[in-house]
């Protein structure tokens, strides 16, 4: 008989040797501390209340923000869950228009960060997701912007979703225009070897084709929601090279790659206001240089290099860059010299965004 003394008292053991319980009980202490990680970290434990937090990066436009934040609010107001919480970050990036306060003042729940004026949309969104994920535990980010408005059911639908599938699935929204008349968008698609890149159901009427769920290559900075691993798998949104564009359609393609899989469902509808998005030439010499050059703009030629260089698998991707620029440069000049003998664009195709 083996003999050990715990707590004063001597307690009579079998053939058991203090090293054996001693290994036994370092196991069993590894192994709870293994299952409580398990269940904090599985969004799959019903038991456990999960944590979005929606990010919201501006600059100034103070107009669209008071919209977007009623809208939120109200949302949450009526989309109480036992199983969820909601958060609201908005971070201002240096606005001149009173936001901040303005913030304060009406929604002092909403966690308020500041920028100096050069985060643009990706440092915002890097801003919004450490502070979710450090000092608020979220388990998901959905990226948002303050000129989108959301479908009344919107926040019910991004729940059921999140319970239907598994967090290794970004979720995607199916974007209209303001007006309704058209889809902006539901995801994109990208070809590494051709270089085809464009968004599912662009400037189309809405059809049964965007009526189910689609798998998709990349997803846009507006209505995605993600979960908390892909940051740790993929990194955060490159804010060196894409600032202002590309950084969401560059984040979720490099999550793809990762193993991700992308997904757009026609539940979750959001209306996008475009009359405050990108830069264009607008028919204008002084805004033709200004549209390849800067970052407020979709036709920036730096960052668009950089996305091909970085994913194009083939010399011939570059090509769709030739024509997409021959054809923004060339229409400039077509409509240029038509204006002189009296011909105007005609209103759809303004409408459409042809150029």
């Amino acid at each position: 008989m083996n003999k050990y003394s715990k707590n004063g008292e001597t307690i009579a053991q079998g053939n058991k040797s203090p090293g054996l319980s001693n290994t036994w009980n370092l196991n069993n202490y590894y192994l709870g501390k293994l299952l409580i990680y398990y269940f904090m970290t599985n969004n799959n434990n019903k038991n456990l209340k999960m944590v979005i937090s929606i990010i919201i990066p501006v600059f100034n436009g103070i107009s669209f923000t008071k919209v977007c934040l009623k809208s939120l609010f109200d949302q949450i107001s009526t989309t109480e869950s036992p199983d969820a919480d909601f958060n609201i970050i908005v971070v201002d990036d240096g606005s001149k228009d009173g936001t901040a306060k303005w913030i304060r003042n009406n929604y002092p729940s909403v966690h308020l960060l500041y920028g100096d004026g050069s985060l643009w949309w990706s440092g915002g969104i890097n801003m919004g997701v450490n502070y979710a994920l450090k000092e608020l535990n979220s388990d998901y980010i959905l990226w948002w912007n303050n000129d989108i408005n959301p479908a009344d059911d919107y926040l019910i639908q991004t729940l059921k979703l999140v319970r239907e599938n598994d967090n290794d699935v970004l979720i995607g929204s199916k974007v209209f225009s303001l007006t309704k008349d058209f889809i902006w968008g539901m995801g994109g698609r990208f070809n590494p070897v051709n270089g085809k890149r464009y968004m599912y159901g662009q400037q189309q009427m809405d059809s049964d084709v965007f009526r189910k769920p689609l798998e998709v290559d990349w997803l846009p900075g507006m209505g995605t929601l993600i979960h908390r691993k892909v940051f740790d798998r993929v990194g955060m949104v490159d804010e060196k090279n894409f600032p202002q564009y590309h950084g969401d359609s560059d984040f979720t393609y490099r999550a793809k790659k990762a193993g991700f899989k992308l997904i757009a469902f026609p539940e979750l509808v959001i209306y996008n206001d475009t009359t405050n998005t990108g830069l264009s030439h607008q028919g204008k010499f002084s805004n033709l240089y200004k549209s390849l050059t800067s970052i407020k703009s979709l036709f920036n030629i730096k960052k668009e290099l950089a996305f091909y260089k970085r994913h194009a698998k083939s010399p011939f991707a570059y090509f769709v860059l030739l024509d997409k620029y021959f054809r923004y440069i060339g229409g400039f000049y077509k409509w240029k010299f038509l204006n002189y003998f009296g011909i105007k664009k005609p209103p759809e195709a303004k409408k459409a965004g042809r150029l």
